[in-house]
């Protein structure tokens, strides 16, 4: 069946380098891996529990991180670095659980992270396998190393391989979809590697909290903008850590409650005028997607990193969603709960629209040139509304993995409803 997928859709990762695996920036899931855990408050003076504004920026990461991926709209870098404030979040927990001894903590997060992702990748190196791709013919990843390379989705340490070309344009899923499904693998590496490092991190910034939050920025200006250049995935890995450092760090500073020690304009304003420099730095280094912030990292890393400043400044912690917000209350503990599913999958829901739409053109009253013309012109918004029902299934499918890694009874559908009728008696 030829799929009636509109030219110009991407659907794909947000950069694919010269070296290496595509680089999916949004960039990405996105989520931080324990989220399952909880999101607690931003500072050891706050009550105990969940955080829940902290946990409706994460939501929100998400969705952007799916709509992105869905629509390609580059201005969404810009609106909500989704990328920047998880990293920052997953440094706030992190610093938190670092009261506990490290090598503890660093099992029980790299627990969390490994079963959602051996599922992962056991459905996708099934279906390449099934497809016919053969790593130890694939020129691109060195015959026998190609094997090797496997283990990163075991652990992921490095990249993990896939085939470019698999398949053919006109079958069920476009012949780039390994590259696509392959592509949000790049946060777990970046997450994984921030973990290990957080001990050090953690250390260095209590001693010099100053120069270890700004050190990630300066190292971006040395490989981000091409003064060094690092080739390979060892390029990419300290890219991503250099990007996203010290949003990661960031995380510490609020958990200690460094940043709450700023005053506040002198935190936004000091913000504002790194996020300026950032959008200036764009204006010069416009890449093949334009403003596109995943493809100019020095802009990316200013950006993200004022403006999780300016979230977390003013945050105000809230133990309820207050207002209208509080209708939104299930569905954001559900995304909280289920973020790494929801981040791995996203990507494989979203080609998983197109030849499920397409069954729409061969209905006998779709014979009318009109009703075919609006489905083609209308194509986009059919996928934004069929991923959801898709995300919600595998959530049911696979979401109960995640209970199993946190070392919970498996729940299908965890949107807190239960635990608030407890509470309620």
């Amino acid at each position: 069946m030829t799929q009636r997928h509109p030219s110009g859709t991407n659907t794909g990762p947000e950069r694919t380098p010269a070296f290496g695996v595509p680089r999916q920036r949004t960039a990405q899931a996105l989520p931080e891996p324990s989220a399952t855990a909880g999101a607690e408050g931003p500072t050891a003076a706050k009550k105990p529990g969940r955080d829940r504004y902290l946990d409706l920026l994460r939501t929100i990461a998400l969705v952007r991180v799916v709509v992105y991926h869905l629509f390609g709209w580059a201005w969404l870098t810009v609106l909500f670095p989704s990328m920047g404030v998880m990293f920052a979040l997953a440094g706030s927990l992190m610093a938190r659980s670092l009261k506990r001894p490290p090598l503890g903590v660093i099992r029980d997060r790299v627990r969390r992270l490994l079963p959602p992702l051996w599922l992962f990748g056991a459905a996708v190196l099934t279906l390449m396998f099934a497809a016919g791709w053969n790593p130890l013919k694939d020129p691109d990843h060195g015959g026998a190393l190609g094997v090797v390379e496997l283990l990163n989705y075991v652990v992921p340490l490095g990249a993990p391989p896939f085939p470019w070309d698999i398949g053919s344009k006109s079958g069920l899923l476009e012949n780039t979809w390994a590259v696509q499904a392959a592509g949000v693998l790049w946060y777990l590496r970046a997450y994984l590697w921030f973990v290990l490092a957080s001990p050090l991190l953690l250390w260095a910034f209590r001693r010099a909290p100053w120069v270890t939050l700004f050190a990630p920025l300066a190292l971006t200006a040395v490989v981000g903008t091409g003064l060094v250049s690092i080739p390979g995935e060892t390029g990419n890995a300290v890219s991503d850590f250099a990007v996203y450092g010290s949003c990661w760090v960031l995380g510490f500073a609020h958990q200690e409650g460094v940043l709450a020690r700023v005053p506040r304009y002198a935190a936004v304003s000091g913000s504002a005028l790194v996020m300026a420099f950032g959008l200036w730095w764009a204006s010069g280094h416009l890449g093949p997607d334009g403003w596109d912030l995943n493809d100019i990292p020095l802009a990316q890393a200013a950006w993200s990193f004022g403006f999780v400043v300016i979230l977390l400044q003013y945050s105000p912690s809230w133990q309820e969603l207050p207002g209208a917000l509080a209708r939104w209350d299930r569905l954001i503990t559900l995304s909280n709960n289920r973020a790494v599913t929801i981040y791995l999958w996203h990507n494989l829901l979203i080609m998983a629209t197109v030849p499920i739409i397409d069954l729409a053109y061969g209905l006998p009253f779709m014979e009318s040139r009109s009703l075919t013309a609006g489905l083609d012109s209308s194509y986009m918004l059919w996928m934004f509304m069929l991923v959801w029902p898709l995300i919600a299934l595998m959530i049911l499918a696979t979401g109960w993995i995640e209970d199993i890694a946190a070392k919970r009874k498996p729940r299908l559908w965890p949107d807190g409803r239960r635990s608030r009728a407890r509470r309620a008696k």
